[in-house]
């Protein structure tokens, strides 16, 4: 606590001989920061040129991607001055903004990752019914529910947190989330239940509704032709994917949070790189080779001639 300035520090004691491997810390998510601006920015930039690509579906994209971008924009700046750094220090204020800014736009993904499941469902399985449905207002409407909805749920226990006594300043993390809780000299019995609700109207029931519409799909193109079962499985397989690959991860995170057993230094680490550094970069490499009409300008760019 800084007596002076009355404000409280707390300690992110989640790296590991930080020290020791200071500089091959920073070099790694510098490279992984850049890297992650321009693989998606590249992808989101050819899906706003181009016009045959402005579609619901690589418009879902774009923002899935663009998501990424600002996703990593929150945090690694702060990890990249906190490795040069000789202590990883952060206030309570700005680890509370972080709090909320990680779990806002990860819970968008979620949403964005729903939407394009439930475009994929109207396309194939309501094809005549798609032009109507899925028009320029509703497309608007699901993007602005994907990014408020998760802001709005979150801001809640970030305000509660705010004002209540710590006992404990030492954050077993490199990255500000709702373990904050295990700093509170009281544990609250309301910011848990309302943790647990949120994590299920933004994380279950999005993946739920996901795997829902596939397995319609999946049932509907398979008593179908090949070419409608390669279309489905050509626009839905990388959907999929991600689904599962950002599911896993971003559950452990959730998991660490609510269970009382202390995980090891190195595994909160490891998993923790693992979302900010694979989820990332693993998108648009997915989305670029996967999706025909994408590699197609891809290729253009880069191999013109």
């Amino acid at each position: 606590m800084d007596n002076n300035l009355n404000v409280t520090y707390l300690t992110l004691d989640g790296y590991v001989e930080v020290h020791k491997y200071r500089y091959l810390y920073f070099v790694i998510m510098f490279t992984a920061y850049i890297l992650i601006i321009c693989f998606n920015s590249t992808i989101v930039c050819l899906i706003v040129i181009h016009k045959n690509l402005h579609e619901p579906m690589y418009i879902f994209i774009a923002a899935l991607l663009l998501n990424s971008v600002l996703l990593s924009t929150a945090l690694y700046p702060k990890i990249m001055f906190d490795v040069l750094s000789e202590k990883q220090i952060i206030s309570y204020s700005a680890c509370l903004f972080q709090w909320f800014m990680y779990y806002s736009l990860a819970s968008s993904e979620f949403l964005l990752l729903a939407a394009m499941s439930y475009d994929r469902y109207v396309s194939i399985c309501k094809p005549l019914q798609y032009p109507t449905i899925m028009r320029k207002r509703n497309i608007c409407i699901l993007l602005v529910v994907a990014w408020i909805l998760p802001a709005c749920e979150t801001i809640v226990p970030i305000w509660m947190s705010a004002d209540i006594k710590l006992c404990n300043f030492n954050f077993k993390g490199i990255i500000c989330s709702s373990t904050v809780y295990k700093l509170h000299c009281v544990s609250s019995r309301l910011l848990y239940v309302y943790g647990l609700v949120v994590s299920v109207n933004l994380v279950i029931l999005p993946v739920l509704f996901v795997l829902f519409t596939y397995i319609r799909i999946f049932i509907i193109t398979y008593r179908s032709g090949r070419e409608v079962r390669r279309k489905a499985a050509q626009t839905c397989l990388p959907h999929l994917i991600v689904l599962i690959n950002y599911s896993c991860l971003f559950g452990f995170d959730v998991l660490i949070a609510r269970l009382e057993t202390d995980f090891p230094t190195t595994v909160r680490l490891i998993m923790t790189l693992q979302v900010i550094l694979y989820h990332p970069l693993f998108n648009p490499i997915i989305y670029g080779l996967k999706m025909k009409e994408i590699y197609k300008h891809l290729r253009k760019l880069f191999c013109p001639g």
